[in-house]
C-alpha cells in the first residue's frame, strides 16, 4: 500500500495516505509569529517552516514586525512556501486607517495575491447596538477592505476571535450584506468552544464561504489544546470531511512556552493519530 509521511525531521512518523484535506500540500501554518519561543526572524522562520515540509503560511505579525514586512516576503519565496494570508486587523476608515496602507503598500509592490484574514477591533459600545446596526457597521467596515483588495486580485476573510463578529451566523449575515465575491470566512476551532453543540448544521451552511479552517484540540475549559488531546475534534473532523470541503487546513503554533517548531509538530503528530481514527 502507497503509503505518505508528514516530514517531521529524523525519526518523522510515516503514515497510511491520509485523506486529501490533511495531507502537507493542503496544510497552513499559522499563529506562528507572535507565539514562538524562539522568537525566530524572518529567515529563520521560514527555513523552520519549510524543515516541517509547509509550503503554505498565514503571516500574523504585530507592530514590532512592520519594519520586517520585505524580509519576511524574501524569506517565504527563498524557500518555497506561499503567503496564504496575511492577518489584518480592522475595521478602517480614511480617519482611521491603521496599518492598512502599509499592508496594501506590501501587496501591491510586491505582485502578492493573498487573503487578508481580518480581525476585529471595533468601537466601544459595539456589542450594545441594535442588531441591524451592527450588521450595518460590520458590513461597512468589511466592505471597504473587500473593495481594496478585490483591486489587486485578493481575497478577505472574516476570522472568529471571539464576541458578536465571532458569530458565523453574524459573519453569513455581513457577506450577505456586502455581496463581494471575494469575501469569506477563516473559521478557527480555537475560537469556536461555544458552537461546538450546533457545529454540523453551522458548518454546511458557512461552507460554501470557507476561505480555511483551523484546527485545535478541542474540549470545553482548554482553549489551546494540540490535536489529538481534545475529546471533541475527532467528530468536528468527521464533519469537514463529510461535507465535501477541500480548502485550506490550519495548523497552530499557537504556544507561547514553547518552540513553535515543536507545538507545529505536535499538532501534525496529533493530526496523524486522528487521521488513522478517521480511517
Amino acid at each position: 500500500m502507497k503509503r505518505s509521511t508528514f516530514l517531521l525531521g529524523a525519526g518523522a512518523a510515516v503514515w497510511a495516505k491520509p485523506p486529501a484535506l490533511f495531507r502537507m500540500e493542503n496544510l497552513v501554518a499559522w499563529c506562528i509569529v507572535p507565539f514562538d519561543a524562539r522568537q525566530r526572524g524572518p529567515e529563520a522562520r521560514a527555513a523552520m517552516l519549510a524543515r516541517l515540509g509547509f509550503k503554505k503560511f498565514v503571516y500574523d505579525w504585530r507592530d514590532k514586525d512592520i519594519p520586517f514586512f520585505d524580509a519576511e516576503i524574501d524569506a517565504l519565496q527563498k524557500h518555497g512556501i506561499h503567503l496564504q494570508g496575511f492577518w489584518t486587523p480592522f475595521p478602517a476608515s480614511a480617519g482611521r486607517p491603521g496599518q492598512l496602507p502599509k499592508i496594501f503598500d506590501l501587496l501591491k509592490r510586491r505582485r502578492l495575491k493573498t487573503e487578508l484574514w481580518l480581525s476585529p477591533g471595533f468601537a466601544k459600545g459595539f456589542e450594545l447596538e441594535p442588531e441591524a446596526e451592527k450588521i450595518r457597521t460590520a458590513a461597512d467596515a468589511v466592505l471597504r477592505v473587500a473593495r481594496q483588495a478585490a483591486e489587486l486580485d485578493c481575497n478577505v476573510g472574516l476570522y472568529n476571535h471571539g464576541g458578536w463578529f465571532g458569530e458565523p451566523e453574524n459573519q453569513l449575515e455581513v457577506l450577505e450584506q456586502i455581496r463581494m465575491k471575494n469575501a469569506g470566512i477563516v473559521y478557527n476551532f480555537h475560537h469556536g468552544h461555544d458552537h461546538v453543540p450546533r457545529f454540523p448544521s453551522m458548518f454546511e451552511r458557512m461552507k460554501s464561504r470557507l476561505l480555511a479552517v483551523n484546527l485545535n484540540g478541542m474540549r470545553q475549559g482548554t482553549k489551546i489544546l494540540p490535536l489529538g488531546e481534545g475529546n471533541l475534534e475527532l467528530e468536528m473532523l468527521r464533519t469537514l470531511i463529510k461535507s465535501g470541503y477541500k480548502g485550506p487546513i490550519g495548523i497552530l503554533g499557537h504556544r507561547n512556552e514553547i518552540d513553535a517548531e515543536e507545538a507545529l509538530r505536535l499538532n501534525l503528530e496529533g493530526l496523524r493519530t486522528l487521521s488513522a481514527r478517521l480511517g
